[in-house]
């Protein structure tokens, strides 16, 4: 078989198109590895590798977009970044994310390289849930982020897990996502949320706990308090939710609600567990809410945008509006979103047995809903919900 571009455009490169380019156009990113760590031998400061893409039809397809394409290993964020940056041309021209691509355009892109795929052992520590040949349940601590990433490919959790198998199980983790340095991951957990999340061990298990989180058949279950009196008791957030309009430095790794062709159904129900009045000497009356929110999505940071959206921004989440808490006495108990993924099911991937993890929230969460109750507490009974007891907060 041989290399080259589809039908939509073709390819040119300052290497050997053969040996940046894989069968079907799409950039190779071992390829582009291979190529600056030549360059960077041959010299102190070695060129990028740039690819040119030339349209042979009308595409009318957004740049960022099409580039998601053609580039697999950079993510639509990442790319987003690269074109504000100007790595990317179209007509030898400065372009947008947004810039519709139209029969004869020249767009040219500097390759960045590509995350890498060795993953180091660390010994990080891990609270592991549930483990056997087949998959690992791990109680998430915050700070950490889940896979290695452009900017951080040591400290993950990946890292920690290839430290886990070397020294106690002997295991691994799937295949899955290696190329990207992402073994195992089928779902992921924003840096700062807590609690259950599920890697696979073996390919066959990852594709099929990935086919549940993608039929949406895999419960998932989060606390979150959040700032004010949340009401109704039972709440169904129905909002679609796409990237921020501005590409500015701080706005593009947020997402917002939007009515527009970027925004994509997302669907969280939220149900009041505990709302909370706290009279500090600093402040006077504050107002919060325990809830437990179900998704029936998985956008990228739906809770948190769906909250902010509704009024009630969660503790500590600066990004999306919500302030850290301090106790009377003025010291801080919790600065990062106060969100915990308390419980987790899904049917095993090979024998099918029925699986439900809880993970009791601790720590900081558990400090502020602690302290919390320390003030006036109104408790609400919600029907059809997990009792309060299964998160450690009966």
């Amino acid at each position: 078989m041989s290399t080259g571009p589809t039908p939509d455009e073709s390819v040119s490169t300052n290497f050997d198109a053969s040996d940046l380019i894989r069968p079907g156009g799409k950039v190779d990113p071992e390829a582009v590895r291979a190529a600056i760590e030549r360059a960077q031998a041959s010299s102190d400061e070695a060129e990028l590798p740039r690819v040119s893409f030339t349209l042979q039809r009308d595409l009318k397809s957004r740049l960022d977009k099409y580039l998601t394409s053609r580039i697999t290993f950079m993510s639509r964020t990442q790319l987003q970044r690269l074109i504000d940056e100007g790595g990317v041309t179209v007509n030898d021209r400065p372009a947008k994310p947004s810039t519709k691509l139209r029969l004869g355009d020249v767009v040219e892109v500097v390759v960045p390289p590509p995350p890498s795929s060795e993953i180091t052992p660390e010994p990080i520590p891990l609270d592991v849930l549930y483990e056997d040949e087949h998959l690992i349940v791990v109680n998430k601590r915050p700070d950490i982020i889940v896979h290695p990433a452009r900017a951080e490919l040591s400290g993950t959790m990946i890292n920690a897990l290839a430290w886990h198998f070397r020294k106690t199980s002997g295991g691994a983790l799937s295949g899955v996502g290696t190329e990207f340095a992402r073994p195992g991951v089928v779902h992921r957990l924003d840096r700062n949320t807590t609690g259950c999340i599920v890697f696979a061990k073996d390919d066959h298990a990852h594709w099929r706990l990935g086919a549940q989180f993608e039929h949406r058949s895999v419960d998932k279950r989060y606390l979150a308090v959040v700032h004010g009196r949340y009401e109704p008791d039972a709440d169904v957030i129905d909002a679609p939710i796409g990237p921020h309009p501005s590409r500015e430095k701080g706005y593009r790794e947020k997402c917002v609600v939007r009515h527009d062709e970027l925004g994509k159904a997302s669907v969280t129900i939220a149900r009041v567990r505990e709302r909370y009045r706290l009279h500090t000497r600093s402040v006077g009356d504050q107002h919060f809410t325990l809830l437990e929110l179900e998704l029936k999505t998985g956008r990228t940071h739906q809770i948190r945008v769906h909250l902010a959206w509704r009024g009630f921004p969660i503790v500590g989440d600066d990004m999306y509006g919500g302030r850290a808490f301090a106790d009377d006495a003025g010291e801080t108990v919790i600065e990062r979103q106060a969100l915990h993924a308390g419980l987790l099911a899904f049917r095993h991937p090979i024998d099918g047995r029925d699986l439900v993890f809880c993970a009791p929230p601790g720590g900081d969460l558990r400090a502020l809903i602690d302290t919390l109750r320390t003030g006036a507490v109104e408790p609400v009974h919600v029907e059809a919900t997990v009792p309060l007891s299964r998160f450690g907060l009966g």
